[in-house]
């Protein structure tokens, strides 16, 4: 794996940084949370940043995905205040049952 250059490491701490603070407003917000997690390509950021909200079961997915959309801007607004903007919120975040390891 080769190293990260400085812009990349603040990259991934400004993602870092607003997912945790997502995970701990949907932990305590969301019945079902398991966690947040994280993907994106160095090279193609932030077009490519997608976050996910991990449930622990389908039912409650379905049961949190109506404010997927309000969980979308809030994500947006947390990227925007380590200023990175994203343009079309609705790409970024998802809800799902996955882990990272699926």
């Amino acid at each position: 794996m080769k190293k990260l250059s400085i812009v990349q490491k603040k990259q991934q701490q400004y993602v870092m940084s607003a997912v945790t603070a997502l995970e701990q407003q949907a932990l305590t917000e969301l019945a079902g949370v398991v966690q947040c997690w994280f993907s994106f390509d160095y090279e193609a950021f932030p077009i490519s940043l997608l976050a996910r909200v991990q449930f622990a079961e389908q039912a409650a997915l379905d049961a949190a995905q109506p404010q997927l959309a309000l969980w979308q801007k809030r994500f947006s607004g947390l990227m925007l205040k380590r200023g990175v903007i994203l343009k079309d919120m609705r790409k970024h975040l998802v809800f799902t049952t996955l882990s990272p390891d699926d």
